[in-house]
């Protein structure tokens, strides 16, 4: 695709949208500059109206429409952002519109557009994931002559989110490096248009989540692929297939793109709450969780981290801890099959475990077998260097064992 013909301007956007959309403050992060020996800036898209970015996309696109499109209503597809996006475009421009949204989405995203909609829309839950959700909602489009307003693959919609862009450049004029996170692909191929065109040589570094990982997939593939199955933690960013409209553009001016394990953006959402009392959904703690993998490039550079959206439900607050003390290597589980001897629990309570270690999980497996069978454990360390003496002292004390934690059909089933 030649991007010079394409147009998009998204200084034209910011405009258009200006008396809906907050300008989002840059913040300097003290620690994060520390730790990282660079001056890291976050984009706080998280303090946006509707708690991300994606309201930008879906006002620039839904104001452009003509009266009569107005007038027949619109819809969307969506996992929650965009969705809310749509929602509050509705309510101030007096329209009607139709959400769909798939099964699994948070409470608080349904909650939250609802809220932002106040009467002017109507929300279907279908599917189990958004491709399945958005195929719903294009088949009601075309049914009732609706105006379908797509979350990423639109030019609209990537020039109303390029004007996060436009902001960056206008107080950080130097910046020398950008992440931003990659779901559908509209944020970074809006961003990466206005960057490239008015900051050539800042890189542009694109971030996915490793279970969902499509614009990868896509630049191996030389198109856009559907991925067969996808980890739909990082609901925000979690598409089987990249939009084709973001990937012709995203990779070719993205420096490049990589993914990032669940679990370590679990520890960062953590992170940001403890230290910056930010709170961050998954998808917006993405950016943040890559500086790790970047540490290199970024040294003594000028870098903005997008946090692109904090619709964070408080109740998966438990599954995240979860999943980064997994990932972090404190928590193990394992199956434990005690010997046939007097004293084999408590032996294992005053021996084995180091004294910072904590069982936070005992449960016999066999029903028949109680105070006899295997034992399910979960043991949480001091730290992580303490799993190495903790293996040899159940090798040691003769205990016969198995670590869940290395065998993820075996995790998933009793875990």
């Amino acid at each position: 695709m030649n991007l010079s013909t394409l147009e998009i301007n998204s200084l034209a956007a910011k405009e258009r949208i200006q008396n809906v959309v907050f300008r989002t403050p840059l913040q300097y992060n003290h620690h994060l500059s520390e730790k990282y020996g660079a001056e890291i800036y976050l984009k706080r898209e998280d303090l946006q109206v509707v708690r991300s970015y994606k309201l930008r996309g879906a006002f620039n696109k839904i104001s452009s429409l003509s009266a009569d499109d107005l007038q027949r209503g619109v819809v969307c597809a969506s996992a929650g952002n965009h969705a809310q996006g749509v929602a509050l475009s509705c309510k101030k421009l007096d329209i009607k519109g139709v959400i769909f949204m798939p099964g699994p989405t948070p409470r608080q995203k349904i909650t939250q557009t609802e809220m932002w909609g106040n009467g002017n829309i109507e929300i279907v839950l279908t599917g189990d994931t958004f491709d399945d959700c958005q195929k719903a909602a294009l088949e009601y489009a075309a049914e009732h002559a609706m105006v379908f307003i797509p979350p990423f693959d639109d030019i609209k919609i990537i020039e109303g989110q390029g004007t996060v862009a436009v902001e960056i450049l206008e107080d950080l004029p130097d910046v020398e490096a950008v992440i931003v996170p990659i779901g559908g692909g509209g944020l970074s191929s809006g961003l990466s248009l206005y960057m490239k065109q008015h900051a050539p040589a800042a890189k542009l570094y694109g971030v996915e989540p490793e279970g969902a990982a499509s614009m990868q997939a896509a630049m191996k593939h030389g198109a856009p692929i559907e991925l067969e199955s996808i980890n739909k933690f990082v609901d925000g960013a979690a598409v089987k297939k990249i939009g084709a409209l973001p990937f012709a553009i995203s990779s070719q001016l993205l420096d490049s793109v990589r993914s990032v394990p669940e679990g370590k953006i679990c520890t960062t959402i953590l992170e940001l709450y403890n230290k910056d009392a930010i709170v961050a959904e998954p998808a917006g703690a993405l950016s943040i969780a890559a500086l790790d993998f970047h540490q290199e490039e970024i040294r003594g550079k000028k870098v903005v981290c997008i946090v692109s959206g904090g619709n964070n439900d408080i109740d998966r607050m438990g599954e995240i801890k979860e999943m980064s003390l997994l990932y972090e290597g404190i928590k193990h589980y394992f199956i434990v099959r005690f010997p046939q001897r007097p004293g084999a629990l408590r032996l294992l309570v005053t021996e084995v475990l180091g004294p910072k270690d904590d069982i936070t999980r005992f449960e016999y497996i066999k029903k028949t077998e109680r105070e006899r069978g295997p034992a399910l454990i979960g043991v949480e360390l001091g730290t992580a260097k303490d799993y190495t003496s903790l293996i040899e002292r159940l090798k040691a004390y003769k205990f016969d064992f198995i670590e869940i934690n290395k065998d993820q059909t075996l995790f998933e089933y009793l875990v």
